[in-house]
């Protein structure tokens, strides 16, 4: 039998160790998750522009509007504020202004930059998708998802987005090896 103080020592050693395993689990999760999301809620905006039939646009297109909302915005400024995985942003803007779907004009301040606003179609999408969002809002209340609820997630998912946007988290810690 173990001393007290030794008893003591092994189970926090082996605690540790777990919650480690934990953590680490918790966290692949979390990296699951945040995809699984993302690509459900594009097939959510497919169904969406199923249900409208409408053809000549893609989920990730149909994104790309909703973050344009009404304004007139840099290609720069587009890929920042959106997470279009897997996607051009340049190609899909250049398919969407074919397509009707944007207004592409040169910058009248640097004559190397363009800039895009919504058409009417443009603005139809846009404000589509804005009332499914406001529908899906209204139906978060029903489901158990609390204004509180929401706010700690975007809490935690911020810190991970933090936390990934450090260097120091990326590199990994060489030393030891």
């Amino acid at each position: 039998m173990l001393p007290a103080n030794l008893f003591t020592i092994a189970i926090w050693v082996l605690l540790k160790e777990s919650c480690e395993g934990t953590v680490k689990s918790k966290y692949l999760d979390l990296i699951g998750l945040v995809e699984r999301l993302h690509r459900q809620c594009l097939e959510v905006i497919k169904a969406d522009l199923d249900r409208q039939g409408i053809r000549d646009l893609n989920n990730v297109q149909a994104l790309i509007l909703f973050n344009v909302g009404e304004e007139e915005l840099s290609i720069g400024e587009l890929t920042q504020r959106g997470y279009y995985l897997g996607s051009n942003v340049s190609y899909n803007v250049k398919k969407m202004v074919e397509n009707g779907y944007l207004i592409q004009e040169r910058s009248p301040h640097d004559r190397r930059s363009f800039h895009v606003r919504p058409s009417e179609k443009g603005l139809a999408v846009y404000r589509g998708l804005s009332a499914l969002f406001d529908q899906h809002a209204s139906h978060l209340a029903e489901s158990q998802l609390t204004e509180d609820g929401l706010d700690a997630a975007n809490h935690a998912l911020r810190r991970v987005q933090q936390f990934w946007s450090t260097p120091a988290s990326l590199a990994r810690d060489l030393s030891a090896a």
